[in-house]
């Protein structure tokens, strides 16, 4: 079934300039119970138009519109806040956590998640069994080679996490071979997230900077400050351009064009890649370990169904059918995503062995990783932190790059900050 109405907004950031900030999600002011259902996300064309497609889909088997709105990413946090605040919340959301600013504002997906089964620890519930959010994706940080570089070289690297992985020291050792027999720029360039940081700082026997079982600091272990002594002194414009994380250089483009040896990402990538590098063969490869195998892995968004739109019973309609194993695959693999629920299996068109190499990752990844992130998810939906303007350890370790502050002040700090919110 078609319709003359069909409002799909597919193109990212279109819908942000077309619509007012504070009346940016059309909920209970201005949408009716037969009108459509207003989808808010971000992302989405850029990953293939997934929930677009699946849009597509609903419409066609229930003659049910839902409008997908996609705004920049930077944007999307503040758009839906306004949207609270002003009482004109959308009826569905795909959000990067959960927001204490619309917490009681969410409708209990309880049943759905019983239905579905997701991942341990990539959801959790409230003190009254509430589950406000389910996870939309998992995502997982990863490496990714210039082929035509290692090939050129001739060095070779491991392709699977049941080879015997290599470590820091061996990758680094083979990094520097490829850089001096090819010429290119770096050896590696890394993301300027503590997401991707924490994965190394695991990798190196840190733990990273967690909460602790009961929810009342975050914590670290001793093998933190050396982790990060090893990452600042990385950023040396050899082994790693020093411009990413001090000025914002993009590292994506700086893999796209064959300025590196190495990138050290994530599961993300992967469709882009596969879209938009044409002048070079990629591979991901298994990233290294010293002494510990092991990703840093979530909920890369968080499905929400707003109360106060007058559509929360088509939205949760909707919700469903899209969790269904089916569909749930569908949108796994045209936008790329690592399933978040169990007994789904993803068939991808394209590079299937990289989505298998991440779902290996994952696998042999340490408990503490889990649940850690199932901790965080925990503290979310009580509602009792405060949300960070920015990204302690992130920021923190910026200044230590730039020769501002020691390892020890960047965990010092990023601590005290962290702590700070759940006060």
């Amino acid at each position: 079934m078609t319709s003359p109405a069909r409002r799909t907004v597919l193109a990212a950031g279109l819908a942000a300039a077309a619509i007012p900030a504070v009346a940016a999600c059309g909920g209970s002011s201005s949408a009716s119970p037969d009108g459509p259902i207003q989808f808010i996300l971000s992302g989405d064309a850029n990953q293939g138009g997934g929930y677009a497609a699946l849009a597509e889909k609903y419409l066609e088997e229930t003659g049910v519109e839902i409008e997908i709105v996609d705004v920049p990413y930077d944007d999307l946090q503040t758009k839906v806040r306004n949207a609270a605040k002003a009482n004109d919340l959308p009826a569905i959301g795909r959000m990067p956590s959960v927001d204490p600013v619309w917490l009681d504002r969410t409708v209990d997906l309880a049943d759905i998640a019983a239905e579905i089964t997701p991942i341990e620890g990539m959801y959790a519930s409230d003190e009254d069994g509430k589950v406000p959010a389910l996870p939309s994706d998992l995502t997982a940080v990863g490496m990714f080679l210039n082929k035509d570089l290692w090939d050129e070289a001739g060095v070779e690297y491991p392709t699977s996490v049941d080879d015997n992985v290599w470590t820091w020291d061996e990758f680094l050792d083979a990094a520097k071979s490829v850089r001096e027999a090819t010429g290119v720029r770096f050896s590696l360039t890394m993301d300027r997230s503590s997401h991707r940081l924490n994965s190394f700082l695991y990798q190196n026997g840190s733990e990273g900077l967690a909460l602790n079982e009961d929810l009342s600091a975050y914590e670290t272990n001793d093998a933190t400050v050396a982790a990060l002594e090893r990452f600042i002194a990385m950023n040396d414009d050899e082994v790693m351009p020093r411009s990413v994380w001090l000025t914002e250089e993009d590292p994506n483009a700086m893999f796209k064009t064959g300025q590196v040896a190495a990138y050290y990402s994530g599961s993300w990538q992967i469709a882009d890649f596969v879209a938009n590098i044409a002048d070079f063969e990629w591979v991901g490869v298994p990233m290294p370990a010293q002494p510990e195998q092991a990703t840093n892995f979530g909920a890369a968004a968080q499905i929400v169904v707003f109360e106060g739109s007058g559509q929360e019973e088509q939205a949760l309609e909707f919700v469903t059918w899209l969790y269904t194993p089916e569909n749930y695959a569908e949108i796994s693999r045209i936008s790329g995503f690592l399933p978040a629920t169990e007994g789904v299996e993803v068939s991808y068109e394209e590079r299937q062995e990289d989505f298998d190499l991440y779902n290996a990752a994952i696998a042999a990844s340490p408990a503490f990783v889990s649940e850690s992130k199932a901790r965080e998810l925990r503290l979310q939906v009580a509602g009792t932190a405060a949300p960070l303007s920015g990204d302690p350890l992130r920021d923190e370790t910026v200044k230590a790059i730039a020769g501002d502050i020691s390892a020890e002040d960047v965990v010092k700090n990023a601590l005290e900050q962290l702590n700070e919110s759940l006060a």
